[in-house]
Formats: structure tokens, sequence, C-alpha cells
């Protein structure tokens, strides 16, 4: 098998406007005062994330300013009217004929082929479409917002310089089009916070927490000089900035388990097998047990969710199906009889075209290149048989420490042409990705539909610039295709402005 380069399929340029950075008060200039939020959304200082961006917000409080939300909500009014468009909705092969859309507060009111009076209050923003395409904002289901802009020896670093950093990247991703990331591991729910609050701009993210792994399991990260491992001793810095967290015991996975469900997470991800990146973690080695396992899974199960698990091999694929996890994250080993299997018994795949540059991005002569090595050439082959048999597969991106690969987060999306058209693409980073974040129930952040454009959805929108069942490649170019960015009914990019 081949290794995938994008730059056959969809060239990865840089563009300058995406590149441009707002300025810290942009970032910071939020404020609370006069303004109330559930309980549901605002989660207790459980951690030191939460502490880093508690201070923020009374920085940014004492600072003054209207919040970004205000300032987004101002801009867009109460209502939106999409005049004039043809609809992508998630689903279909093909366009809709001319039609028009109206938002109202954070939902899509109505759409229809005729127009759509508009007699109600002033504060209604008209948008004419001109023929665009309006579709569903994009979703990531395999993303680290914590994890992309930084070195692997920063991630464990300051949390406070760690969330200014995703915070702006945060900002990034969804002027990219993605209004929805599942983050898989990291120290994100301040970052969640802050965005659902309004202090800075980014996409819904429904985060799973601290990666759970094993002692030498992909998501160790720690050296050997942290060891002997005291059970119930001190944290190390990765365990204390909860980027992950070790449990060498059902009781252990329980205990960790059960703090990611405290401070909010929506799902669990644990690591079945061995990964790339970790220093000690050799690709075929399958670390958790069955019991290990199983404990996560009865303890997300009671909180009604479930556990995606990282693997690539057939063995830890199997084992993890076996303990009852609903998600594989990867795959990219397994061999026929196990896609098979992962078929029969409902078990959701997600995939990642990962591009070429991430694997020359590790070192020549490191424990990392030679593992990707191994890796990446079972790419296409688990795309093949997913396709063969029917697997549920979500698509991600996976993007790790490189920000110049997280601007060609759309050009990763267009990729997926090798295996699939562009409305089987492009379905599955929207309406079938959102199936695969409705399985956290009532553990999901956001209730309400995502992923479609039809009536009673949340309204996260694109109208971009051309059809992309046409060419996909218009994503892989954001900042001059993507003309409107809604999220939750707040226009974040208006291009048409006048």
């Amino acid at each position: 098998m081949h290794s995938i380069a994008i730059a056959k399929v969809w060239p990865l340029q840089s563009n300058a406007a995406d590149t441009q950075r707002e300025g810290p008060c942009a970032v910071m200039s939020g404020t609370l005062l006069g303004t109330s939020y559930s309980a549901r959304r605002i989660r207790p200082s459980v951690s030191v994330t939460c502490r880093s961006l508690s201070f923020a917000v009374v920085l940014s409080t004492w600072l003054g300013g209207a919040s970004l939300a205000q300032q987004a909500l101002q801009a867009g009014g109460g209502a939106t009217l999409f005049q004039n468009v043809r609809i992508f909705d998630g689903k279909s092969a093909t366009l809709s004929a001319s039609s028009n859309v109206l938002v109202r507060g954070n939902k899509i009111e109505s759409i229809s082929l005729q127009p759509i009076a508009v007699n109600g209050p002033a504060d209604i923003r008209i948008i004419e479409g001109g023929g665009r395409t309006l579709m569903p904002g994009l979703i990531d289901n395999h993303w680290h917002a914590m994890l992309i802009r930084v070195t692997p020896a920063q991630s464990f670093g300051d949390i406070g310089y760690l969330n200014l950093v995703a915070g702006d990247e945060a900002t990034h991703t969804l002027m990219r089009g993605f209004t929805t990331v599942r983050d898989v591991g990291g120290p994100v729910f301040g970052l969640k916070s802050a965005i659902d609050e309004g202090i800075i701009k980014g996409p819904r993210i429904y985060p799973s927490g601290a990666i759970i792994t094993v002692t030498s399991g992909h998501g160790d990260f720690r050296q050997l000089a942290d060891l002997p491992r005291t059970i119930g001793g001190m944290l190390t810095r990765m365990e204390q900035t909860g980027g992950a967290m070790i449990a060498d015991s059902p009781d252990e996975v329980r205990v960790r388990v059960r703090e990611q469900l405290m401070q909010g997470a929506s799902q669990i991800k644990l690591t079945a097998g061995g990964g790339v990146s970790s220093p000690f973690s050799p690709i075929d080695v399958t670390t958790f047990t069955e019991p290990e396992i199983r404990a996560a899974v009865e303890a997300a199960q009671n909180w009604g969710t479930y556990v995606a698990a990282h693997a690539f091999t057939a063995d830890a694929i199997r084992g993890a199906i076996a303990a009852g996890v609903k998600c594989i994250e990867h795959g990219f080993l397994m061999d026929d009889a196990t896609a098979k299997l992962m078929a029969e018994k409902g078990v959701w795949l997600s995939m990642q075209p990962l591009p070429e540059d991430l694997r020359l991005g590790f070192p020549v002569g490191s424990i990392q290149r030679a593992k990707a090595d191994e890796v990446w050439p079972g790419i296409a082959r688990s795309y093949e048989l997913a396709r063969k048999y029917k697997i549920k597969t979500a698509w991600g991106t996976d993007v790790l420490f490189s920000a110049a690969l997280a601007r060609q987060q759309g050009a990763i999306l267009a990729s997926l042409a090798r295996w699939y058209t562009p409305a089987e693409a492009l379905t599955m980073a929207t309406s079938t990705n959102a199936e695969l974040l409705a399985l956290s129930g009532k553990r999901n952040p956001y209730p309400g539909k995502l992923g479609v454009v039809e009536q009673g959805a949340l309204a996260d929108l694109l109208l971009v610039d051309g059809n992309p069942l046409d060419d996909i490649g218009l994503l892989a170019d954001p900042a001059k295709n993507l003309k409107i960015i809604m999220k939750d009914g707040v226009i974040y990019k208006d291009a048409l402005a006048r």
C-alpha cells in the first residue's frame, strides 16, 4: 500500500488570511457583567485549567468591553434570512433547488422554495445567497484542541499559556468552517467553558478530558526518570495538567473515568493499544486488559455515555469490542475478519486520512518515525475495508503539534476523495459525525440536531461560494470560499456585509 500524499489530491497551500491572528485584547476582551448562564454550561472550577480561565474571566471583566459573543450577536441580529441558496442538507447527494432559509435564535425556523415573509422585527439580517451553497457546519470527530500549536515539550507546561494558545487556535478552527469538534484527549474543559460563555470564539467542543492509559501505554509521555510509579502517590506533571491519566487496574480506571465525567466529559477516551507519538508504546502491544476496559465501559454507561478506544491492530480492536467499547479510533492495522466483526456488532470506526506531512514531521531515525512508517500503509487498506463491510465510519483529522497542518483541516477532509464521492465525504463530516456525537446521550453538552440543514436543527451553517458536491476542494481554502460562517445562530464571519 502507498502512503497518502494529500498534495496529490488537493494542494496543501497556506492562506495568508488564515494565519492572521487577532490581538490579545480580542481574545481576552469578554465580560460577564449583566449576563446569566445556565448551570449546565458553567461548571465548577475543579481543575487547574478552569482556575486559569477563571482568572482570565476576572481580568476581562476588569478591563470591560463587550464579549465576542455579544459583538457577534450585535452584528448578526436576532434572526437571519438566507435567500436564493441551494442547500446541501448533510445527507443528500444533490443540492436543492433555489431555496430560502430562516434562522431565528439558534435554530432553523423554516425552509421554503417560496419567498419567506419578513414582516417581523427590524433586526432580521437578510443575506442574498446568489445561488451559493448553504450547508451544515463541519464536524471534526478526532481533534486535540490543546495540542495543536504547542510542541510535545510544551504540552505539559504552563497551563495558562496552553489555554491562551489553544483559545487563539479555536478561533481559527471556527474560521475554517468547523463549528463542532469532538476532543479526544487533553485538558480542554476550561477552553470549552470560555467558548460557551462567549469569552472567545471557537467551535462547540465535545470533551473527553484526559486520555486514560496504562503504564507505558499510548498517552504515557513520562520519562524513565519518573519510574517507579507509586499507586496513590504524587501525580506527574502530565497527570496534574489533565493531559493523560495512568490507570493500571480496574479500580484505578473507574476513578479516572469518573473524574473526567465529573468535569463534564461527554465521552471517555482510552488507549487499547500502542501509538505512534508515545515514546514507550510499541504499535503491536495490547495495553489494557479486558476487565480494565470493561470497568471504563461500565462507568461510562452508568453516566449514559460511551467509551472510544484508540486501537490500531486487530488484537487491540477485538479486545476493546469484547469489553463493550462503542467506537474505535484509527483501526489502521485491522484485518478483514476484524472489519467484518465491527460491522456485525455495529461498532463505530472513527477514521482519519492522515496526511503524509504528519508522518514526515517525525525526525528520521526516531522511534516515532519508525512507528509511523509501520502504520501509514494501513490507512488506505482500512478505508477499503470500511467501505467493503459498510462499517459506520466517522471522520476526523488527529492533527498534533502542528499549526501548519491544522490550517489544512479542510484539505484533509477533501483528501477523502480518494475513497468517497464529495457527497459521501461531506455527509460523513456533517450528519454522520453528528450521529456519533449523539451517542453521548444526556451527557451531550449541546442538545439538539447538528450536522443537517432542516427545520428545527441547530443553526450551524456555512455559505460556500460554489458547489462543494462538484468540487470538495473548495473547503481547502476557507478564507476565500466560505462567505458566511454561523454557529448557534450567530454569524462569526460575514464576507457579504456591505
